[in-house]
């Protein structure tokens, strides 16, 4: 019997959605905590790129980290669209810069197909799979995953400082 890892298994649900670049992502509803407009972050030293750094959210300090860069996109000029999902991961508050958000959708199971192989060395581990609407494709993200167990401890000791 061959041992296969296993992803989460998605069925259907509630997800936020938002832009990066021309594409359309979503997160499971229940994991995001509220949506801000962009803010004064502060830049924490010898962090990567894509953790753009903190933001006080009524004393609590929320960890940033840019999705495009994060996704090796090119980083471009924040708009008014662009804004700040405040997310759960791992019991701990992050704030994800996207473009903009979208909508809530309600995407059943039936239009959601797993997240093709592209082969070896790319890794599509934090893709929950690929939901299906009435005009475009939504990537459905893994929002634990997209944060490696290393930028999660990093974004754990920002949050404790």
């Amino acid at each position: 019997m061959d041992t296969v890892l296993t992803k989460k298994e998605i069925t259907e649900g509630k997800f936020l959605t938002f832009n990066l670049v021309k594409e359309v992502y979503g997160i499971e509803i229940l994991k995001v905590r509220e949506i801000i407009c962009l803010m004064d972050i502060t830049n924490v030293p010898q962090t990567p790129d894509y953790l753009k750094g903190v933001i006080n959210l009524r004393g609590k300090v929320i960890p940033i980290v840019d999705l495009r860069l994060k996704f090796s996109m090119p980083e471009v000029e924040h708009t008014q669209e662009t804004c700040i999902i405040v997310a759960e991961v791992n019991n701990t508050s992050i704030g994800i810069i996207v473009d903009s958000v979208s909508e809530v959708l309600n995407i059943k199971s039936g239009d959601i197909e797993e997240a093709p192989q592209f082969g070896q060395g790319i890794d599509t581990n934090f893709i929950l799979g690929l939901g299906k609407t009435k005009e475009r494709i939504v990537i459905l993200l893994d929002i634990e995953l997209v944060l490696s167990s290393e930028d999660l401890e990093t974004v754990e000791q920002l949050a404790k400082e």
